[in-house]
């Protein structure tokens, strides 16, 4: 299984991310393993988890994330992030973020305008608006394809 792990895992930086089975307690974010715009925030996420041990993490290319989420499909993996807490619950999006506002300390200042009465939709709808366009922001991993014209787009239906 580890060599399994280190080849959909290409980057240095996804390596070092904790691993769900060395941390099994731990809330798990399924992100998108290619993408250079969600490593750096999945790194950034690991930097706020200042205690350590809260958050481990899979690319939803790595072939456990279909053995132990069967009900997310490749689709919706590919349309968000996702966090599965400790009950098991699918956290997508901005509703991940919302609520990593709420499980990570350093996130806390953020918590009242990201949980404003009315805005949830505000906040799923700039989420969308920056996934779908994430790899034209910082671009796939060395070895995918390059992002000539729209080969990098996320196509999700507008």
């Amino acid at each position: 299984m580890a060599d399994s792990v280190t080849k959909t895992t290409a980057s240095a930086p996804a390596k070092a991310l904790p691993d769900p089975d060395s941390l099994p307690d731990s809330d798990v974010v399924i992100y998108d393993g290619e993408c250079n715009f969600c490593i750096g925030q999945v790194n950034n996420l690991r930097r706020l988890d200042c205690c350590g041990g809260r958050l481990s993490y899979l690319s939803l290319h790595d072939e456990r994330v279909g053995e132990r989420y069967p009900d997310l499909t490749k689709d919706q993996l590919m349309e968000q992030m996702y966090v599965v807490d400790g009950e098991g619950n699918r956290h997508g999006g901005a509703d991940a973020v919302r609520y990593l506002s709420r499980r990570l300390p350093p996130l806390w200042p953020a918590m009242p305008i990201l949980h404003l009465p009315g805005t949830a939709n505000l906040w799923r709808w700039l989420y969308h608006q920056v996934a779908k366009r994430r790899y034209k922001l910082a671009g796939k991993q060395s070895g995918g394809p390059s992002c000539e014209g729209d080969s990098c787009a996320v196509h999700l239906g507008d």
